[in-house]
């Protein structure tokens, strides 16, 4: 049985989005109805979904969740809804030249997620923009993995 899949979408030049748009077909090639959603104007009844969730966003600034995602981030601090019936995942985007911060937007919604009870599927996946790869393609190989590995989770849990 196949399950819905939203993807939160955090981003400053539109790439996350890009990434996100490509990772849509893989799942749904995989039987999964697929939700692309931006960040901007979310709250957190957006969790009440009957879906797992994907986090693929950008870093921005000092290691900051980018614009379209403040508020939304900001929200989830403030109102700390129990995310304990949520399952995610996280593709993060950022540029290893910036050590101190690489990725850390993605990094900053796994912390906040499963300080609320989200359960996180797998690792946070830290795409590098200066390793010379192209995001689309590595979002969509990546997506493809977690997708089994939430898969395989989710039948053990039966």
């Amino acid at each position: 049985m196949s399950r819905a899949v939203t993807i939160l979408v955090g981003t400053m030049t539109g790439t996350a989005d890009l990434v996100a748009q490509d990772m849509a077909p893989v799942l749904q090639g995989r039987g999964h109805d697929v939700d692309v959603v931006a960040m901007d104007n979310l709250g957190p009844d957006v969790f009440a979904r009957d879906s797992l969730f994907v986090i693929c966003t950008s870093t921005y600034g000092q290691g900051d969740v980018p614009d379209n995602a403040m508020a939304f981030f900001s929200r989830l601090e403030s109102e700390r809804p129990d995310l304990s019936a949520v399952s995610f995942g996280v593709f993060a985007m950022g540029d290893r030249t910036y050590a101190d911060t690489f990725c850390f937007g993605g990094k900053r919604f796994a912390s906040l997620l499963e300080s609320l009870g989200a359960h996180r599927i797998g690792d946070v996946f830290c795409h590098d923009a200066s390793a010379g790869t192209i995001p689309e393609e590595v979002g969509a190989a990546w997506v493809a993995e977690w997708i089994a590995t939430a898969t395989e989770t989710r039948e053990a849990c039966r």
